[in-house]
Parts: C-alpha cells; sequence; structure tokens
C-alpha cells in the first residue's frame, strides 16, 4: 500500500517541480511518513532518483520552447555540481542546525519581495550578456548547489528566484534555466548517496517513471500558461515551504 502512496506522491512532486522547483516538499515527507523507520539518508537518496529524471524531461521539454542562454547557464550548472559536492562533503562535519532556524525567516524576505514588487519576473529582460552573465550565473550555481548538498529545501525555488532577481529573467526563463542547475546538483547527491548504498532503487524505478509523468504535465502547464502562471505557483511552493520549514525548526 505505501508504494501507491509515494508513486503518486511522486507524480504530484513532478508536476510542482516543473513549474517551480519544491518538488522535495511533497514526496520527502510522503518517503518519511510511509517508512518512518528507514534510514534518513536512504529516503533521501531514493528521492534524489526520481526526482532527477522528471528534472531532466522537463529541462528537455524546456529547451524545445524557451531560449535558453546556454553560454551562462551550462558552466553555472558545472559550478553548481561541484558545489553541491561540497555541501554534501560539509554536512559530515558541520551542523545544519543553525541554518535550519534560519530558513524560514529567509523564505519569509522571499515572499515578501515578491509580493511587494509585483512586476518582477513578468518581463524578460536579461541584465547581463557575455562573460558578465555567466559569472553571476556561476555565482548563483555555486552558492545554491553548496546550499542543495549542505541542507536541501526550497533548493529549486531559490534558483528560479536568483535567477529572477539577480540576472532579470522572467519566471518562466527562470524555471526553464533552473531545471539545468538542478539536474547537475541533483546528480551530485545522487552518486554520493548510491556510493554510500542510500538508494531502493526497486522503489526508485516506479517513483521516477511517476515523477516525469507529473513533469511532462507541469512543463506543458508552464509553457501554456507563462510566466504569471509561474510565479503564483512560486508564491504558493514558497508559502508552503516556510510553514514546513518553520515547524521542523521551531515546532517539531
Amino acid at each position: 500500500m505505501e508504494w501507491i502512496f509515494v508513486t503518486l506522491a511522486s507524480m504530484f512532486a513532478g508536476f510542482v517541480d516543473a513549474v517551480v522547483g519544491g518538488g522535495g516538499l511533497i514526496l520527502v515527507p510522503a518517503l518519511f511518513g510511509a517508512f518512518p523507520s528507514a534510514p534518513p539518508a536512504t529516503l533521501l537518496g531514493t528521492n534524489k532518483s526520481a526526482g532527477v529524471w522528471g528534472t531532466l524531461i522537463s529541462a528537455r521539454q524546456y529547451a524545445k520552447r524557451v531560449d535558453m542562454r546556454w553560454a551562462a547557464i551550462a558552466p553555472a550548472a558545472g559550478a553548481g555540481f561541484v558545489a553541491s559536492l561540497l555541501g554534501a562533503w560539509a554536512v559530515t562535519v558541520v551542523d545544519p542546525s543553525m541554518l535550519r532556524k534560519a530558513l524560514p525567516i529567509i523564505l519569509i524576505a522571499v515572499l515578501a519581495y515578491t509580493l511587494y514588487k509585483k512586476q518582477l519576473g513578468q518581463t524578460h529582460a536579461p541584465r547581463y550578456s557575455g562573460r558578465a552573465e555567466a559569472w553571476v550565473a556561476c555565482a548563483i550555481g555555486a552558492t545554491i548547489g553548496f546550499y542543495d548538498g549542505f541542507f536541501g529545501p526550497g533548493t529549486g525555488s531559490f534558483f528560479v528566484f536568483l535567477m529572477v532577481r539577480w540576472l532579470g529573467y522572467d519566471f518562466l526563463n527562470a524555471s526553464a534555466s533552473a531545471k539545468i542547475l538542478n539536474i547537475a546538483t541533483n546528480v551530485a547527491a545522487l552518486i554520493l548517496f548510491t556510493a554510500k548504498g542510500h538508494v531502493w532503487w526497486h522503489f526508485a524505478i516506479p517513483l521516477a517513471v511517476a515523477n516525469i509523468l507529473g513533469s511532462m504535465l507541469g512543463t506543458w502547464m508552464a509553457l501554456k500558461k507563462g510566466s504569471g502562471f509561474v510565479r503564483g505557483m512560486f508564491i504558493v511552493v514558497v508559502a508552503a515551504l516556510i510553514l514546513k520549514t518553520g515547524y521542523d525548526a521551531f515546532l517539531r
């Protein structure tokens, strides 16, 4: 019965993640609820093994319809991959409890800024070009990539927000570009989880299929409805992240 529950959760997670990121907000709690006695690392590794495929398919769909700025996004993905590995190593030697308490406050600031700037991300007007854009994109990839390896919740949403705020992308282009960076950081984490034996492959395969189906639907919706729809989903996901991370940090 548990596999049906987590498979449906994986499909919904794929949908949300394809639009604006944050699929882990759905699938990770579902895995922990279905298998409360399982090692946390195994559940996190299984989540990554499913989510990376949905993100890959979503990125492929976006790339066909969105003018991706590969000269900036490709090196940023490389920076994110390396930083995610460093973050995963850092969490083995540094206690992330302080970040756990700071995260809800950071997310509240992100949400408040997005709500205040009503035109934020509505128009695609890149602020940089050439090397300058690549350097800024790499800074985003490295910063959030390290965070993804070290802690993780809301990685996709942080990628989207910073690309909108720092690079001047609209929400649709930011979401499309964030998928490429998220693939890199997820693969880095998955390599470590696999090396440590923390992936349930018998669950990973059906979860991946469900995640891909949800991802395809989410990408189709985002491309059809545009930046306004993605912005709305971004606000909903960040609000949910505030509630979830706030509960984990202060009430649990």
